[in-house]
């Protein structure tokens, strides 16, 4: 639980951000023998700390790196205990996961590196975790972290928060990468599973974090988004564990305090007076279906109309399409198909399940069942997950009659 603190505080003592993990281990390595003889400390995160930091002056004694980095991480540890360093309050949040955060999501690394880097050193999971989730080899994942490390060192990022003029930019990365890792735990795409709740779980952990250390109005955008978008979790599987859609949900079990923490969140975006971001406004969308009481009482114009700003602000063929679903639930499948046909014309969403299947939903509501088999053949052809694919092959199944 401790892990990113830990990390962060050793980051910012060495100012080497690949030694601060293996620090981190070394003196978990040896609490796993010493406490096993001598007991739990008083101060477990305390004790890894100050046993790091003597890590990090024989590191540098190795080295013979006896410069002033030396003399400061030196001065007056020698007399101090494992675990009597009274710098450590396990209740408070301070800059250090903070600082990891910019880091591990930084620009000069790939999307994936970052990742698999923040989950890896902010959320304190390990390779076979973070590969499994991803469905990926966990060789793959090792070997991300690695070249992360290296492409950090070799540009010589800093640990600390960004300047002042970047600290908007680098925040944005922050939050894209933990919506990314969200989404992947909300929708799965690959596997068995449709969700993976533990990632999405991860996910807004680390958005908690976030926003303790930057209330920002988007801060609090995406955490709105995640928590109105979790409240779904208990009723999206059945007994099964087989995908329920929007429209069958049993909404009695949808998690009314989720709702009311993202509402909350919500309310403090818009109390900014900055006006909605990309996240604020897919809140502001999740919060149109948590207060409807069936999807016939949903306020779907709304829905249109922000899905327009979505799309203004953010412009994607995903949002297109999200729109053109609305549209049709708000003006009828024929308007909404139009939508859907224009975005398939314009070469969107080419190569994923998602245009065949909204394409699908809507020819079956039309009527045109023969032409909305095709559509869904080709869905589930394109379809990784496999949850997903017996839900569409139902559909499919439904058009034949």
């Amino acid at each position: 639980m401790e892990s990113a603190r830990i990390v962060g505080a050793l980051a910012r003592y060495t100012g080497d951000f690949a030694l601060a993990e293996d620090l981190a281990q070394e003196a978990l390595a040896e609490a796993l023998v010493s406490w096993s003889v001598d007991g739990v400390p008083v101060q477990p995160a305390g004790w890894l700390l100050t046993v790091g930091r003597r890590r990090a002056i024989d590191t540098f004694r190795r080295r013979s790196a006896l410069d002033e980095r030396y003399a400061l991480l030196a001065h007056g540890l020698e007399e101090v205990e494992p675990g009597a360093d009274a710098l450590f309050d396990p209740d408070a949040i301070d800059d250090d996961v903070l600082a990891l955060m910019f880091i591990a999501c930084h620009p000069v690394l790939p999307r994936e590196a970052r990742i698999a880097l923040t989950l890896r050193v902010v959320g304190g999971l390990g390779t076979a975790e973070i590969a499994k989730a991803f469905l990926v080899p966990v060789a793959t994942i090792q070997a991300r972290i690695t070249r992360a490390k290296k492409a950090l060192a070799a540009a010589g990022v800093p640990f600390g928060l960004p300047p002042a003029g970047e600290l908007a930019q680098r925040l944005g990365s922050v939050l894209h990468v933990l919506y990314l890792v969200f989404n992947e735990g909300s929708f799965a795409s690959g596997g068995d599973s449709w969700m993976r709740k533990e990632l999405a779980a991860e996910a807004r952990r680390l958005a908690r974090v976030l926003v303790r250390l930057a209330p920002e109005p988007e801060v609090f955008g995406l955490i709105a988004l995640m928590e109105l978008t979790a409240a779904r979790f208990p009723a999206r599987l059945d007994a099964a564990g087989n995908p329920v859609l929007l429209e069958d949900q049993d909404r009695r079990l949808w998690d009314q305090s989720a709702i009311r923490r993202g509402r909350a969140a919500l309310e403090q975006a818009v109390a900014a007076g900055r006006g909605l971001g990309t996240y604020g406004l897919q809140a502001s969308i999740a919060e149109c279906h948590a207060v409807a009481r069936s999807v016939a009482e949903t306020d779907w114009p709304r829905i249109v109309l922000l899905y327009e700003a979505l799309g203004q602000l953010s412009p994607s063929p995903i949002i297109d399409l999200n729109r053109a679903v609305a549209v049709a639930m708000a003006s009828g499948p024929a308007a909404g198909l139009e939508l859907v046909e224009g975005i398939a014309a314009a070469g969107g969403l080419a190569g994923t399940h998602l245009l065949p299947a909204v394409r699908g939903e809507l020819l079956l509501r039309l009527g045109r069942a023969a032409e909305a088999q095709e559509a869904f053949r080709a869905a589930i052809g394109l379809c990784g997950n496999a949850a997903e694919r017996a839900a569409l092959q139902r559909k499919l199944d439904d058009a034949c009659g």
